[in-house]
């Protein structure tokens, strides 16, 4: 089958490769000029299926109101809420139910386990040498703090994830960066959880795709999609579409031919046998004008990247894998030489506006835990748009539109789900049994 994939996030690139895998001819669409250039770029790299839950849990209301009255609070609301926004926080609301919560933790935990095994598969079978390391360390301020945990204590021993509770001793010898100034009273530690670059992982696959034949068009964006036994895209390109194998990193600003201003390019209408949608927030704009009008809404997150600070009476800089600060949900990861620090969940605004208040929560827990460890005058600081449905789980599969299939909406778990996903929808795609179970991961869910 002749299969397009729109997006090239990790969720599209992973699909991608799964589905010429199996044989198809695919070819990838892209608006910006590489892969993972969004939400994928700079996100935590913590790959925990224990901790991949809904963010719409019984008794979140009142964790979330109470978190816009706090300085460092994890989440934060954009004064300018639209309209889509405010239904979307109605929407999630009501989910927070017991019922609700359960039967979506369940689909989502079943998916993250399941794509932590795809995702060893895959990079044991292709050699794939990216930045990643084991373990993670959940670090728990106060008794108050570990007693709020025991939900999910009793959810990791439900679902066999190996951890134990440790004191800050024992959470000094797992992670030896850590300050012994900040109080810490308990520590979960996490030893099969793990911490991996995303966008590395991301242009590894794209190489391994390319070499099974896969299309990446660059600086092509889908205006429209057209459903039907052969469904078409609207493809609007850009000057710099390139489909092409990947050698190296040109910068045409840099190039003689900058001088003249290319000539607009007309959208083509493209022909294909499926179209599998991977275009994160974007995704709802292409399917609203079909009917199928999802409750899909940009949760930005942010974080901060930096060289590790390197010196010889403290070799210990840093962490050593990921950890997570439990109170202010923020995570601190090592990847390679460098130190990322991630998190907040901001509602409204846009991509552009930074919240200068949810960088210095960042900020106040790196230096809480590890003082001095990053060169912050090199730091790079990212907001991404976290493609996020109210009730937590993605959407795989059939759209309900002929020919047109779902890979979208994976929140702030894209990287810890992805490779599970795409290897779902591409056996669903070919109408095979998938390796998991897919109950609560349609499109019914929404209907009812």
């Amino acid at each position: 089958m002749r299969v397009a994939v729109i997006g090239a996030g990790i969720v599209g690139v992973t699909t991608a490769f799964e589905l010429a895998r199996d044989g198809h001819e695919v070819t990838v669409y892209e608006r910006r000029g590489s892969v993972a250039a969004e939400t994928s770029f700079a996100n935590a790299g913590v790959v925990a299926p224990g901790y991949v839950t809904p963010w719409a849990a019984p008794g979140m209301h009142g964790k979330v109101l109470r978190s816009l009255f706090q300085r460092h609070g994890p989440v934060r609301l954009n004064a300018r809420l639209d309209a889509a926004t405010l239904g979307w926080m109605w929407k999630w609301w009501r989910s927070c139910r017991q019922d609700t919560y359960a039967s979506r933790r369940a689909s989502m935990q079943r998916l993250a386990l399941f794509s932590r095994e795809r995702l060893h598969e895959l990079s044991a079978e292709l050699e794939l040498d990216y930045e990643r390391s084991d373990g993670y360390l959940v670090l728990l301020r106060s008794a108050q703090d570990l007693a709020m945990a025991q939900p999910g204590l009793a959810l990791l021993q439900e679902l066999g994830v190996r951890h134990e509770v440790i004191d800050p001793l024992r959470c000094t010898t797992v992670e030896p960066g850590l300050s012994g100034d900040t109080p810490l009273h308990a520590g979960i530690h996490l030893p099969d959880d793990e911490v991996g670059n995303c966008r590395q992982f991301a242009h590894l696959l794209r190489a391994q795709a390319q070499a099974r034949g896969v299309r990446f068009r660059f600086h092509a964006e889908v205006e429209a999609i057209v459903p039907g036994t052969h469904p078409q895209l609207v493809v609007k390109p850009g000057a710099a579409d390139d489909s092409g194998p990947l050698t190296t990193s040109v910068d045409p600003s840099r190039t003689g031919f900058a001088a003249t201003a290319p000539m607009p390019l007309e959208p083509s209408l493209e022909t294909v046998d499926a179209v599998v949608v991977c275009a994160a927030v974007g995704s709802a704009g292409l399917l609203a004008p079909h009917g199928l009008k999802l409750p899909l809404v940009p949760v930005y997150g942010y974080s901060v990247t930096a060289p590790i600070r390197h010196h010889e009476t403290h070799p210990e800089r840093g962490p050593r894998s990921g950890v997570m600060d439990e109170r202010y949900k923020v995570a601190i990861s090592r990847l390679g030489s460098r130190i990322r620090v991630a998190g907040s969940a901001e509602l409204g605004g846009s991509p552009q506006g930074h919240n200068a208040a949810a960088l210095e929560t960042l900020y106040k827990v790196l230096h809480d835990w590890f003082p001095g460890a990053a060169r912050l005058t090199h730091a790079q600081r990212w907001k991404g748009a976290r493609p996020m449905l109210p009730d937590g789980p993605p959407l795989l599969g059939r759209s309900g539109l002929q020919g047109v299939w779902l890979n979208l909406g994976h929140g702030s778990s894209g990287w810890a789900l992805a490779c599970g996903s795409a290897r779902v929808v591409a056996d669903l795609l070919a109408s095979r049994q998938p390796g998991v179970d897919t109950a609560g991961l349609g499109i019914e869910r929404l209907r009812h």
